[in-house]
């Protein structure tokens, strides 16, 4: 059973996650329209992995006896100066989800909420993962630079891009 305190904080995270879908998907449409079909084509798919995060949560708090709300979303940025400042702005928004997940784990701990902490340990690792794949896009972006050729290879490649953070490798 959850507690009223942690109910509260997952359905908040409930929607940074949503609005989280929202950005990929504002960020996909930006892209697709200024012929970044790559770049869009990643969007969607973060998008819907941002959505599968929510429901992810949204089936939780159900499950342990709490109710899952859906609220308003705060409107994502649709317009961005440069591939690289969208990509800034995406960075900068999973270091929020980062430290809003955080949180939640500190909250679970006080709580004493053991089930919830392990529920949450999958959102940990995942957002190193998004978090190193942000940095690893900024980094390439750097080096394209103004290169039209290589930003034509970065929209090819982008669809392909993996990035094997330390959450996801086995010890050698």
């Amino acid at each position: 059973m959850l507690s009223k305190n942690i109910e509260k904080a997952l359905n908040n995270q409930v929607r940074i996650e949503a609005e989280s879908s929202q950005i990929y998907l504002a960020m996909a449409c930006w892209a697709e329209v200024k012929g970044l079909e790559g770049v869009a084509g990643f969007m969607y798919k973060q998008s819907q992995e941002e959505r599968d995060h929510m429901l992810k949560l949204v089936k939780y708090i159900n499950e342990r006896g709490g109710h899952a709300q859906v609220s308003a979303l705060a409107a994502p940025n649709v317009t961005f100066k440069s591939f690289k400042e969208m990509f800034e702005e995406l960075y900068k928004h999973e270091i929020f989800v980062s430290e809003s997940i955080n949180e939640l784990v500190h909250i679970s701990l006080q709580e004493k909420d053991y089930s919830t902490h392990n529920f949450l340990q999958w959102y940990v690792a995942e957002q190193i993962e998004e978090e190193a794949m942000a940095r690893t896009i900024l980094d390439k972006i750097n080096l394209i630079g103004d290169d039209k050729g290589g930003l034509y290879l970065f929209d090819r490649d982008i669809v392909s891009l993996t990035v094997n953070s330390a959450s996801n490798q086995s010890p050698q």
